[in-house]
């Protein structure tokens, strides 16, 4: 079962603060619903949402993000989820695209997932790839290029970065929220963004 995110998390105090100011101008709107959770549209339309759950299993959704390693192979955490729900299909049809460098993106098929595309961004390994905050950042933002690129309306991310390659999360969610914040306004194609968090630590954050 989803949940909603905390209002009084870091980042999201962080995405708060941001929309408020830019919507002076009338180009943000927040909006409060039952037991505290948190409705945001972003400047041209853009909803995003955080929940709780798997991210394997949001089928209303046109792509879902992959934490991937350089070789788009499975593995731990995130891609092994996603590769073993998506079947062989995924690794064979990916192997044609790797190796990717931290802060890439690719795109493949979804296969046996019930979304139609997977995109696969290889985020920073904390203290090794430098800039770090950058190299996270031109992950969240060359996957939404992607989904311009192929008119997606919806995307899901994971929590980039944060498991084996050690990222801190607050700092990882204020990187997250502030490229989709700062990008919202320039997406034509993609009306939802939706960060979907394993745990209810990972939810108190964000």
């Amino acid at each position: 079962m989803q949940g909603y995110f905390f209002l009084t998390s870091p980042a999201t105090k962080l995405l708060l603060k941001s929309t408020f100011e830019k919507g002076r101008n009338g180009a943000n709107r927040i909006s409060k619903n039952g037991g505290g959770n948190v409705e945001r549209e972003l400047a041209g339309g853009v909803k995003v949402e955080v929940v709780q759950g798997d991210v394997t299993a949001q089928e209303d959704v046109e792509a879902i993000v992959n934490a991937a390693n350089a070789r788009l192979e499975s593995g731990g955490g995130v891609a092994g989820a996603i590769h073993d729900a998506a079947g062989p299909g995924l690794a064979e049809e990916a192997r044609a695209l790797a190796p990717i460098s931290p802060g890439e993106a690719v795109v493949t098929s979804g296969h046996n997932l019930p979304n139609r595309y997977v995109i696969h961004a290889l985020g920073p390994v904390y203290g090794q790839d430098h800039p770090e905050a950058e190299l996270l950042a031109d992950c969240y933002r060359n996957s939404l290029r992607i989904a311009e690129e192929r008119r997606i309306s919806s995307v899901a991310f994971p929590a980039i970065s944060t498991g084996v390659f050690r990222y801190p999360k607050v700092e990882a969610a204020e990187v997250a929220l502030r490229v989709v914040t700062e990008d919202a306004e320039s997406l034509r194609s993609v009306r939802l963004v939706r960060f979907v968090l394993f745990g209810e630590e990972d939810s108190k954050v964000y």
